[in-house]
C-alpha cells in the first residue's frame, strides 16, 4: 500500500464527504449546462484527485491499484462526468509515461499532470480503428529529427481541455509493431480540435475529434525514446484503466441501489410501501448480489496486480462483468421507479443513459470477451 492505513482512511472519508456534499448537489447543474463548475474542478485539484496514480516523487499520491479502486468506489457514487474530468490524468493519459516514459519525460510531464495544471488526453481511437486498435492509420513520417503527423482521432476524452496528447501513430509497417507513442503538447501547430460530440449521456464529460495536419513532433517526444513500442504501451495502460472503470461501475451501481431502496421505502401503492412487494424485493436483491460480486472481483484483481501478477484476463473479466452489471442495475432502478424513472425529475433516468457508455469505452464488452477467451485458450 502506498499510504499508511490511517492516512488512507482519512483520504477515503474526505473523498466520500466531497462527493456527497459538493458533487451530488451539483449533478443537475452539470447535466443542464454540460459544464463542471470551475470552482469544483479547482477543489478536485486541491484534493489531489488528478494525481491519484502518479508516483509521489512527481507530486502525486502514488496510490496502489487496491487503493485506487477504493477511491473509485466512492467517486462512482456521483455523476460519471466528475470522474471523467480527472480520469485521463489518473489513467490512460498519464500511465504510459509512468510505465514506459524516459526520466526526462516523467520529470517534465508528471508533476503537471498530478497537479491538474495539465490535462492529459489519450489519442488512440480513429474513425476506422477503435476496437481493432492495431489497424490505426494516423501516420508519423520521419523528417530529420522530427516526425510529421497526419490523421484524425475520434471520441477523444477531454480533448477540448487537453494540454498534452498521448498520441498513437504509425511509424512503421502494418500491424501493432509499427505503432509508436508520442507526447504532443496540445498547442503544437497542426493540431485542430473538432466540435464537441453530442452524446446520449455523461453531459459535462467532453469528447471531440483531434485532427493532425502536418504536425511536426520532435523525435524526443516518443515515449521511452523507442519506435514501435506504442501498442505495447497502450495495452499496459488499458489493463489498469479497465480495473479503474470497473470500480467506477461498482460505485454507480451502489448509488443506484441507494436511490432504489429510498424510493421503495417511500413510494406507496395498494396501501403500502412498494418495498413490501416481493417482486420489488427481488430486483433489489439481484442488484445487491451483482454489485457485491463485481466489487469482490475488482478488489481481487487489484490485489493481484499490486502483487506483480499479469492480470490482463482478470482486468477484462472485471470490465466485462461490472459494465454489464451496472446496466442491469440501472434498468432495475428505472423499473422500480415505474413511470417516474422515465422522467428527468429523478436521477435514475440520467444514470440509465450515463452507464451505457461503460460497455463501450476502454474496450467494448465484445473485445473483453475476446481477450478473456484467447487467454483461456492460450493457457489451455
Amino acid at each position: 500500500m502506498a499510504l499508511d492505513p490511517e492516512t488512507f482512511s482519512q483520504l477515503l472519508d474526505t473523498v466520500e464527504r466531497f462527493v456527497r456534499e459538493r458533487l451530488i448537489p451539483a449533478e443537475e447543474q452539470v447535466a443542464e449546462t454540460d459544464e463542471i463548475p470551475a470552482e469544483i474542478l479547482a477543489e478536485m485539484r486541491e484534493l489531489g484527485l488528478y494525481g491519484l496514480s502518479v508516483p509521489e516523487a512527481f507530486g502525486g499520491l502514488g496510490l496502489s491499484m487496491s487503493e485506487e479502486v477504493e477511491v473509485c468506489f466512492r467517486l462512482g457514487l456521483t455523476s460519471p462526468a466528475f470522474r471523467s474530468a480527472i480520469g485521463t490524468n489518473v489513467g490512460i493519459g498519464s500511465q504510459g509515461i509512468v510505465i514506459d516514459g524516459t526520466e526526462e519525460q516523467k520529470a517534465y510531464w508528471l508533476p503537471r499532470i498530478a497537479s491538474g495544471e495539465t490535462i492529459a488526453s489519450f489519442a488512440l481511437t480513429e474513425p476506422e480503428a477503435g476496437s481493432d486498435a492495431a489497424s490505426l492509420r494516423t501516420t508519423a513520417r520521419k523528417d530529420g529529427d522530427h516526425y510529421v503527423v497526419n490523421g484524425t482521432k475520434r471520441f477523444i476524452t477531454n480533448s477540448p481541455h487537453a494540454g498534452v496528447f498521448t498520441l498513437m501513430a504509425r511509424t512503421g509497417g502494418a500491424g501493432a509493431g509499427g505503432i509508436s507513442a508520442f507526447l504532443v503538447p496540445a498547442g503544437t501547430p497542426g493540431i485542430r480540435i473538432g466540435k464537441r460530440d453530442r452524446k446520449m449521456g455523461q453531459r459535462g464529460a467532453h469528447t471531440a475529434d483531434v485532427i493532425f495536419e502536418d504536425c511536426r513532433v520532435p523525435a524526443s517526444a516518443i515515449i521511452g525514446g523507442r519506435e514501435g513500442q506504442g501498442f505495447k504501451t497502450a495495452m499496459k495502460t488499458l489493463d489498469k484503466g479497465r480495473l479503474h472503470i470497473a470500480a467506477i461501475c461498482v460505485g454507480v451501481a451502489e448509488r443506484l441501489i441507494e436511490e432504489s431502496v429510498r424510493y421503495a421505502r417511500e413510494r406507496k401503492q395498494f396501501g403500502q410501501a412498494i418495498g413490501e412487494f416481493q417482486l420489488i424485493q427481488a430486483m433489489l436483491a439481484d442488484s445487491r448480489t451483482e454489485t457485491y460480486a463485481a466489487r469482490s472481483m475488482v478488489k481481487d484483481a487489484a490485489r493481484r496486480r499490486d502483487a506483480g501478477e499479469v492480470i490482463s484476463m482478470e482486468a477484462s473479466c472485471c470490465k466485462l462483468f461490472a459494465s454489464e452489471m451496472v446496466g442491469r442495475v440501472a434498468d432495475r432502478a428505472v423499473q422500480i421507479y415505474g413511470g417516474s424513472g422515465y422522467v428527468a425529475d429523478y436521477p435514475v433516468e440520467r444514470f440509465y443513459r450515463d452507464v451505457r457508455l461503460f460497455r463501450l469505452y476502454e474496450g467494448t464488452s465484445q473485445v473483453q470477451q475476446i481477450v478473456i477467451a484467447r487467454q483461456m485458450l492460450k493457457e489451455g
